[in-house]
């Protein structure tokens, strides 16, 4: 079995699409469920408006996190040199599976904060003290977001020293015995 064959980076690719994709889809939807209920509480409101945009602002963020692990992925795509790929099918994996951990955390992230940013700015415009309880369960949704995003760059670094490993292995002849099962195990043998 070939471990850099030419579709590896479509699988690397797809995770930069699919946390790009799902983190927006995510921000876009806890935007607009926010703004929704934003403009239904400023016709009674109009003096809370400002004080409660923050769960647009939480959802935008969202988006910006698919962007920054995006970039991370996109940035370890190696391009192909003198027509052989330099980018194993593990590590177009490992980027799919980031990608998608980073983007679909985002989606449900969004999701969150759009009913409760919707539910609690109708609130608190009809009770001001329910606005900390919202912003901290606000809080709990976004971390769902900023959890996928940190765990896409622990991968990054867990696939930078497998490849190490796996490039140590297989081309060393003086490798340990672990090493060698597992250059055996990445060929097919």
């Amino acid at each position: 079995m070939e471990t850099c064959p030419a579709s590896a980076p479509f699988f690397g690719f797809m995770g930069v699409t699919a946390a790009l994709v799902f983190a927006n889809i995510g921000a876009a939807y806890g935007t607009a469920k926010s703004g929704v209920g934003i403009s239904s509480m400023g016709v009674m409101n109009p003096g809370l408006v400002m004080r409660n945009i923050i769960p647009v602002v939480m959802a935008g963020v969202l988006g910006i996190y698919g962007l920054i692990v995006a970039v991370i992925i996109q940035g370890s795509i190696v391009a192909p040199q003198n027509g052989l790929s330099q980018y194993s099918l593990y590590t177009g994996f490992a980027h799919l599976a980031a990608g998608l951990c980073c983007g679909l955390s985002g989606l449900a992230a969004g999701m969150a904060i759009g009913i409760v940013g919707d539910a609690g700015v109708r609130a608190v415009g009809q009770q001001e003290k329910l606005f900390v309880g919202m912003i901290l369960i606000l809080i709990f949704a976004e971390a769902l977001g900023l959890y996928g995003k940190c765990n896409t760059e622990d991968s990054e670094l867990w696939t930078n020293l497998s490849e190490r490993y796996s490039y140590m292995c297989c081309e060393s002849k003086a490798a340990p015995a672990s090493a060698d099962i597992a250059c055996r195990v990445e060929k097919g043998e």
